[in-house]
């Protein structure tokens, strides 16, 4: 059944949300490995020709119209297979001249310029496929998902970059806002493709992609990329929120991924960002909503945070809760979201050790005396650390710092305060 073009898709609500397209953002890269082996070095080149005639013949061949969006479809035309087909190889056609460019004038942005913005426009374009996951294996077939990350990395961005700041009076200003963002550009576009709605719209299609996306290394590539993007900038801070969409859509529909998402950098860059120096904000909550969904009922995550010293870095963060109640709901939310990390790493009986060298017994019970927000969790955490016959050293620890002292009142009332926050007294006890 034939679908009308339809308006550009509305991403996940974000705080602060401005009236700009955050979609034309930075685009942070590395190189590409230049050593091959001998011994492919033939049958590359081969490949690769063979990818520059098509490419070329479709260069020659493809006189487009103007028409509605960028040109590839006009307003009212119906999106089917043949014009996502027509869309996938137009893209395919304007990341190969781009990369033609980049490499042919390596220090000269001025000369790739106009192919940079075409770029990013069919890149706009594509987020009407979204609308179709039906038709998702076309992304794969026609080898558009490989093309798509390896923009992740794209080339030359230190040097264009440097170019830009020493030369940018001579850029026109929309192609500062437009060429240096392909990769949060890709990034939105993948956070769109990947919206769990529509995966679940089509799980034949949805498959496919997820298939092509891990294949790919996505998680390793979204990792890298967001380790180049300066939060300082709105778009880019967008643009690493829509990173970590991404990695939870894909998380939900496929829940066995969340191992190897965490092995490919992802939770050594969560514990960085979490307990980076920065006001809080959005991206700060959803780092700590990321690490939660990786560490459930996940023992091999939980292994791997408590090996990066992950438990310290959680009561490090929590240690500022225990005078201070969360300012707003939102970091009330994170809070929340920090505990159920901690306790979720407790269910393994190598992180009560950490947990125990950690001092995270004194500061829950200092939480306890406290009487904050952080109270109820705080109980839940000692029980995680101390249940079971694995808790016995941690049991025979508390004992010593006096932390019955503080718990045998708790016995007598809920207290009013944990009233207020709408624990009932069943769930106290």
């Amino acid at each position: 059944m034939l679908a009308v073009m339809p308006d550009r898709g509305a991403k996940r609500p974000r705080e602060e949300e401005s009236d700009q397209d955050p979609r034309g953002r930075q685009k942070p890269q590395t190189g590409r490995d230049s050593g091959r082996h001998p011994e492919g070095e033939d049958t590359d080149n081969d490949k690769g020709l063979e990818k520059k005639k098509v490419l070329e013949k479709l260069m020659d061949s493809d006189e487009e119209q103007e028409g509605f969006g960028f040109g590839i479809i006009k307003q009212g035309e119906p999106l089917d297979e043949s014009s996502v087909k027509k869309m996938i190889l137009t893209f395919e056609k304007r990341s190969y001249k781009n990369q033609e460019l980049r490499i042919k004038f390596p220090d000269n942005p001025e000369k790739f310029m106009d192919s940079e913005l075409d770029l990013n426009d069919i890149i706009q374009e594509m987020h009407v496929i979204a609308t179709m996951p039906d038709l998702y294996h076309l992304l794969v077939e026609l080898n558009a998902v490989q093309s798509l990350l390896g923009l992740l990395s794209h080339e030359n961005t230190d040097i264009l970059f440097s170019n830009f700041r020493k030369s940018v009076s001579q850029v026109p200003r929309n192609f500062l806002n437009h060429c240096s963002h392909v990769a949060i550009a890709v990034v939105d576009l993948l956070q769109e493709l990947t919206d769990i709605d529509t995966l679940h719209e089509s799980e034949e299609g949805a498959e496919v992609l997820i298939d092509a996306l891990l294949e790919g290394q996505v998680v390793a590539l979204l990792v890298q990329n967001m380790e180049r993007l300066d939060e300082q900038v709105k778009e880019e801070a967008d643009g690493v929120y829509n990173t970590l969409a991404i990695i939870e859509n894909m998380a939900e529909f496929r829940p066995g991924l969340c191992t190897e998402a965490a092995q490919q950098g992802l939770m050594q860059w969560l514990l960085k960002r979490i307990k980076a120096k920065m006001p809080f904000d959005a991206n700060k909550l959803y780092c700590s909503e990321i690490l939660a969904i990786l560490l459930q009922n996940n023992d091999n995550t939980r292994e791997l945070l408590g090996e990066l010293d992950g438990i310290d870095v959680l009561l490090q963060q929590l240690s500022v809760f225990k005078r201070h109640n969360p300012a707003t709901a939102e970091e009330q939310e994170m809070m929340e979201n920090l505990f159920d990390s901690l306790c979720s790493c407790l269910m393994l009986a190598a992180n009560r050790d950490r947990f125990l060298k950690g001092e995270g017994l004194q500061l829950m019970n200092l939480m306890l005396r406290e009487k904050k927000m952080s109270r109820t969790s705080a109980l839940k955490v000692l029980d995680h650390s101390m249940i079971g016959p694995e808790g016995s050293d941690n049991c025979h620890k508390f004992v010593d710092i006096l932390g019955l002292r503080t718990i045998f009142p708790l016995f007598m009332k809920t207290p009013k305060k944990m009233k207020k926050a709408g624990v009932s007294e069943k769930e106290h006890e």
